[in-house]
């Protein structure tokens, strides 16, 4: 390389390196989102509050008889009535993924011994995948998210809760007894809710670290994760600096 060479280039990085010193520091997307870490099966916010979700079933409503009907309303009722603490009802649509589901049925495909079933099976198999991509089959998905705050929003005025809207989220540091001493009263708080949830007849799986992360990255990047799922944080927690 000639000299003239590595003097072009040694005033290029010089210049590349000016440019990047005296370039603003820009608020990023991650100072506005409310989430600060997730661990031990629970979301912490940055105002200091918890979150746990439970993924709950569905009932086919139109087709139970009319006192079915009533008391399931009645059991909705009584559960609402119970509640002394906000709670968040969560639906999400999102395009079945079966992935793994035609894994399952290729691998059946090559165990198969008999042409004409292997065969069929392949028939079978884009049959399943045209159906789904052609006609945008959606699944549903039914969560119920709980939160513990050591404060009320009673004692919140209006001007407070606009200004925690319009500004980001402040990060509260919590220490480990302060997390251990939460987290034990939220899951006081999610069993009341589990219960409830039971006795209109209703099943609810509570999201461990790997489906609390998995929800909160399908929400915010629905069509990178449709092509990109996410995958196994081996039991790790996520801080919202790195993760979302």
């Amino acid at each position: 390389m000639c000299r003239t060479t590595q003097s072009h280039n040694k005033n290029l990085q010089k210049r590349m390196a000016e440019q990047t010193k005296k370039a603003p520091n820009r608020p990023t997307t991650q100072r506005y989102l409310d989430m600060s870490e997730v661990r031990d099966d629970v979301i912490s916010m940055k105002d200091g509050t918890l979150r746990a979700v439970v993924l709950v079933s569905s009932i086919n409503f139109a087709l139970k008889s009319e006192d079915e009907q009533q008391a399931i309303v009645q059991g909705y009722m009584q559960f609402l009535n119970g509640l002394e603490f906000p709670l968040q009802v969560v639906i999400q649509s999102r395009k079945m993924r079966i992935d793994d589901y035609i894994g399952r049925m290729r691998q059946a495909e090559r165990d198969l011994q008999n042409e004409l079933l292997r065969t069929q099976m392949n028939d079978y198999i884009q049959f399943i995948q045209d159906l789904v991509e052609g006609g945008e089959i959606m699944s549903k998905q039914f969560y119920v998210v709980v939160q513990y705050d050591p404060s009320t929003d009673k004692k919140k005025n209006f001007w407070t809760r606009a200004r925690e809207v319009i500004s980001p989220a402040r990060r509260v540091q919590l220490n480990e007894k302060q997390f251990e001493e939460r987290a034990h009263k939220l899951e006081q708080t999610l069993n009341h809710v589990v219960g409830g949830l039971n006795s209109m007849g209703l099943t609810s799986v509570r999201l461990d670290t790997q489906g609390l992360i998995e929800l909160l990255y399908d929400s915010y990047n629905p069509v990178l994760s449709s092509v990109q799922p996410m995958t196994d944080i081996g039991g790790q927690h996520i801080e919202t600096s790195y993760g979302f």
